[in-house]
């Protein structure tokens, strides 16, 4: 009886000091510490809120539904997705597509929002009131028909003309641009012209013959015009930014000798790449790109935000202030 006692007395002593005890727990894991699986993102900003859209990534049930949206006011907390219908801002069936819904780009033009997207490998456009959406078009065509295309970016100059840069599928992945009609129905076809393709050894590091250039952001400083794009196969480790420069919107162009300038050296991230240029709300320059899941998974992709900016006619990445985005 005395053992058994005693035995009692221990077990409650070892209860009693157990629950004083701080208890360790798993984190667990919320909302917060989800990465956004977001693949060719863009910004884009407008009266203090920062806007991300991108090609749905991963297995959610609005894969293939469209674009979803999220939004930030400071970079760091993300809401989402927050579009207009169930998260969506552009939803299939309110404009052109069946699959394949990639790459979007986001612009205001006559006081509407405009989404220029990827959809059945060509490109189309919608309007929206706002930028949550929905964006709709009542045209369920693309933009032209000129072939299998993707990755739509508009340029509008100082003088007010609209180029269209995208990439062609054509023996690779090569970008080309077009001036775009004044109220943005197509392109004058007789412009087309070839801008870059993956000659370079960065830009085709598995030696294979369909070379990738693709994911074109324009932009001009210093009277030059300055082409960012991602050389490899988005599946590839190597997937890296790299940039060109023109004295024409229509080149030719030739490649930074620096390049790339975003690779998973840089990063120390596999398939880091397709983004697009933003300024922050203190005018800081700044490329939302994607990157792979991990070191050994490509799919889904994640994004992340990176801090770019001019150092004289050269574009240079800090690598040490890439950030990955969570909701």
């Amino acid at each position: 009886m005395k053992i058994k006692k005693y035995f009692s007395l221990l077990s409650l002593f070892f209860v009693a000091f157990c629950c004083a005890q701080p208890q360790k727990t798993a984190k667990k894991t919320t909302s917060k510490d989800q990465p956004i699986l977001l693949a060719d993102p863009t910004i884009f900003s407008e009266n203090g809120v920062y806007y991300l859209y991108g090609t749905t990534t991963g297995k959610t049930s609005l894969n293939g539904e469209g674009f979803m949206v999220y939004t930030s006011t400071d970079l760091k907390k993300w809401k989402g997705p927050v579009g207009a219908q169930n998260g969506l801002a552009l939803k299939k069936g309110d404009a052109f597509g069946t699959k394949g819904f990639w790459a979007p780009q986001i612009f205001k033009f006559n006081g509407k929002y405009q989404i220029i997207y990827t959809a059945d490998e060509n490109i189309a456009i919608a309007t929206s009131d706002n930028p949550l959406g929905p964006f709709k078009s009542d045209s369920k065509a693309p933009m032209f028909n000129l072939g299998k295309q993707i990755d739509p970016f508009v340029f509008v100059d100082q003088d007010g003309k609209k180029y269209l840069y995208h990439v062609r599928l054509t023996n690779g992945n090569r970008i080309f641009v077009a001036e775009l009609k004044d109220d943005l129905s197509g392109i004058k076809e007789e412009t087309l012209t070839e801008c870059i393709s993956g000659v370079l050894p960065w830009e085709n590091t598995q030696n294979v013959p369909w070379p990738v250039t693709e994911g074109p952001t324009v932009l001009k400083h210093n009277g030059l015009y300055y082409m960012i794009y991602s050389a490899n196969d988005f599946r590839n480790p190597d997937y890296a930014v790299g940039y060109a420069t023109a004295k024409s919107p229509f080149g030719p162009w030739e490649k930074a000798a620096e390049s790339p300038i975003i690779s998973r050296k840089d990063v120390g991230i596999n398939g880091i790449g397709h983004g697009d240029v933003f300024y922050d709300k203190k005018g800081k320059m700044k490329y939302v790109l994607h990157t792979h899941y991990d070191n050994s998974t490509d799919s889904p992709r994640k994004a992340g935000i990176i801090d770019i900016d001019f150092e004289g006619n050269k574009i240079k990445a800090n690598a040490k202030s890439f950030v990955l985005l969570k909701e």
